[in-house]
């Protein structure tokens, strides 16, 4: 594979999570029963006219802003038209000659962890198919329309990507730019947000790109991922055997870990565009943008320089990002404390209790301004570590505040030296033996001391007081 480029650009389907579908009023929720959630305009009926929800317009400019791209002024929409039992109208409305948005980009790191740049070559806006349910052991097939008619943005990639590993970059950093959005939920097994990849390869310093092939309907990641190195590979396997790439649509077969062919891939000719005569031609005013522009969230590249300028370390940075809910627990956190050990109770003990609970963060009883409490409890001297873990697992268990606890409980920790040294004394006078073990010089025994007064003190004693005092008497 050295002596083989790999070119791949990826087809994006990001399903937006407005209230209603795209040209009509039917509910756009996933319904437990099929065909309840449809009317005469997504079910293809004659004669009916399609209404284009000013939503999905606003989440397309949102979606286009965020990736740098150009906003169209002028935009249509068209009619795709291709046949399938899920289709009803036998087309689909999408936009073809001037999408809503263009030239965008995507910032990514490669393999060696140099920042690069995927071009975006547009943004349109349209609407989904239903969904076809195969029953082989009943010999038939059932349609569901529930799907039929949910927005969607379609984000479509030049083939600048050159590798299994910058495609998954991009598609992570695309998922969370659109949850960051909130304009999707970016569930890829709900088909929220999923990819089609075009993949070709051709040899190193050629200018001509090598004939694709497109793997679709994958919903993951780690499958992507595998079915680019299959795919590459088999196709460098063909033109070193002097035979043809063709062009056609392969899907993932995860058990065999291999693309299999599908069918042949579609031309645009093939779909037939045309102008939709039934909508009319969309206007977007800089005036309209500027009001979208201005409430632009943070997004995933900003939060991560925010975060490592506040003190975090690139991994812990990038470990938050990647999950919005629990960047924006410790954001909540930190208001409520400075400490540096904040983000080890939040990717340690917090994550782990959530993990082991099987709950989501949203369920767990410890909030963002409790977890900082116990953690300036610590910062105080108030309790110390080993009390601490106690007071987060009963603060988990019915919200408790963590002050209360300690109060109710007697957790505060012992810092006068004067009653610590008493006890480092009884200590050492108990086991002259360790003692003298230690002087003839393992010092590992230290920890044994530590051990005792921590018992004595009923694990209340300041540690660093206690390491003072032990190492204090045991130098005489």
């Amino acid at each position: 594979m050295t002596e083989y480029e790999i070119n791949i650009g990826i087809e994006v389907h990001v399903q937006l999570n407005t209230k209603s579908k795209i040209f009509c009023p039917c509910p756009n929720q996933i319904a437990d029963q099929p065909n309840i959630n449809i009317c005469q305009i997504c079910s293809g009926y004659p004669g009916v006219l399609p209404v284009l929800n000013k939503s999905v317009v606003e989440s397309a400019i949102l979606a286009g802003l965020a990736t740098e791209s150009q906003i169209t002024p002028r935009t249509t929409f068209s009619r795709k038209h291709y046949f399938y039992p899920d289709l009803p109208k036998n087309y689909q409305i999408t936009q073809h000659t001037d999408p809503i948005c263009t030239e965008g980009r995507i910032k990514i790191k490669t393999l060696e962890g140099q920042d690069k740049y995927v071009r975006l070559t547009r943004i349109h806006m349209e609407e989904d198919a239903g969904k076809n349910i195969h029953a082989p052991q009943a010999n038939a097939s059932f349609v569901n329309l529930n799907r039929t008619g949910t927005p969607l943005l379609e984000i479509v990639s030049y083939p600048d990507i050159s590798g299994s590993h910058e495609a998954k970059e991009y598609l992570k950093k695309l998922r969370l730019i659109m949850q960051y959005l909130k304009i999707c939920s970016g569930n890829m097994e709900d088909g929220a947000f999923r990819a089609d990849t075009n993949i070709s390869v051709r040899p190193k310093g050629s200018t001509q790109l090598g004939t694709r092939c497109e793997l679709k309907n994958i919903n993951s990641f780690k499958f992507i991922s595998d079915a680019i190195e299959y795919e590459a590979s088999r196709q460098i396997a063909l033109i070193e055997s002097g035979q043809k790439v063709r062009q056609e649509t392969r899907l993932w077969d995860a058990k065999n870990r291999m693309t299999i062919t599908m069918r042949s891939k579609e031309d645009a000719a093939d779909y037939r565009y045309f102008e939709d005569p039934d909508l009319p031609i969309l206007e977007i005013s800089p005036e309209f943008i500027q009001q979208f522009r201005v409430v632009l969230p943070e997004l995933p590249d900003q939060k991560l320089d925010r975060l490592i300028l506040s003190g975090l370390s690139e991994y812990e940075a990038n470990i938050l990002i990647d999950d919005l809910e629990l960047a924006n627990y410790f954001d909540a956190a930190q208001k409520h404390t400075s400490s540096k050990h904040l983000i080890n109770w939040v990717l340690r003990n917090l994550m782990g209790y959530i993990k082991e609970a099987k709950i989501n963060l949203a369920e767990c009883k410890v909030t963002p301004a409790k977890l900082a409490e116990l953690v300036e409890l610590i910062e105080q001297d108030v309790i110390n570590t080993s009390v601490a873990q106690d007071v987060f697992e009963l603060t988990a268990q019915d919200g408790t505040s963590p002050s209360q606890i300690v109060e109710q409980r007697g957790l505060k920790q012992i810092g006068s030296s004067a009653e610590l040294e008493a006890i480092v004394i009884q200590i050492l006078t108990e086991h002259p033996n360790v003692v003298a073990d230690y002087k003839s010089g393992k010092d590992r025994l230290f920890g044994f001391f530590v051990g005792q007064a921590m018992q004595k003190t009923a694990g209340k004693g300041n540690p660093k007081i206690l390491h003072e005092l032990l190492k204090k008497h045991l130098a005489n």
